[in-house]
């Protein structure tokens, strides 16, 4: 699992995070230390892995699939009526976004190197292959953690937003990324977010790297978890993202998907 945050851009002084997570033929996981990196490093680094592993899943920070001219994505809509309830907010993509989502943007030249399957489905069962997934560390948090779930209890946790930023809460993340790290068995994962969480004054590299071992462990969960704790919103024609999902954060969803006629796991959602 190649978790990345990616900065959505591709600037030299500016460069996103990647952080894997490993398990061999006897289920020994093992991780990487998460490091910056641009879109051209991360190739280099899931090459890298790619070299040992017969199966790898590419967690990306970042919308993958953007058809849309302007305005948001339907999956966008969705996760915005959790994030924004949460006290989050939600970027929008399309194609309009010089240097996110316009020809030229660095996430398309991305994808044509890499040249992994979308189909996120599959990824939970194959054997080997190539997949990207988009991932979205504000969509999985609620879940990692239940006492994020409510109105206004997002943690705000990015140092690039001094205003916001409140150093409890960046305590509370790597915590959280600590204890699922343990719980899963990736105990290099575990001590690196032991260390970070001691950081004075955390900068915005910090909180990528934080955030691509979320996306790791996201990746991980989506592959080895139940289908019944984890979401997909989306689909592959307009958009998606998958997620850990507990009850309460699934129900919030599934009421938001139903109202926009959003697909959730594959298909149309219902009224629970």
């Amino acid at each position: 699992m190649v978790g990345f945050d990616s900065a959505w851009t591709d600037k030299l002084t500016a460069p996103g995070a990647v952080c894997a997570i490993r398990s061999d033929a006897q289920g020994r996981r093992s991780s990487s230390e998460p490091q910056l990196a641009t879109f051209d490093q991360a190739l280099e680094f899931i090459a890298a892995e790619r070299l040992s592993c017969d199966l790898c899943i590419v967690a990306l920070d970042q919308p993958t699939i953007v058809p849309n001219l302007t305005s948001m994505r339907p999956v966008d809509r969705v996760a915005a009526s959790l994030i924004s309830w949460l006290g989050g907010g939600v970027q929008p993509a399309n194609r309009s976004k010089i240097g996110m989502f316009d020809d030229a943007a660095p996430i398309w030249r991305f994808k044509s190197r890499l040249g992994a399957s979308d189909d996120a489905e599959r990824a939970r069962s194959a054997s080997s292959g190539l997949f990207l997934v988009e991932v979205f560390p504000a969509l999985a948090l609620p879940t990692l953690e239940a006492t994020y779930f409510g109105r206004l209890l997002a943690p705000r946790y990015n140092p690039e937003k001094r205003r916001r930023f409140r150093q409890p809460d960046w305590s509370s993340v790597t915590e959280v990324v600590r204890r699922h790290a343990t719980t899963e068995i990736v105990p290099e994962l575990a001590l690196w977010a032991q260390q970070v969480s001691s950081l004075a004054t955390p900068r915005k590299g910090d909180q990528d790297k934080l955030d691509a071992a979320i996306c790791a462990l996201v990746g991980l969960m989506w592959r080895t978890k139940p289908r019944t704790e984890t979401i997909m919103v989306g689909d592959q024609d307009t958009g998606f993202m998958i997620a850990p999902a507990n009850a309460n954060v699934r129900s919030k969803l599934n009421l938001a998907a139903l109202k926009l006629g959003v697909a959730i796991d594959g298909a149309a959602a219902i009224d629970q």
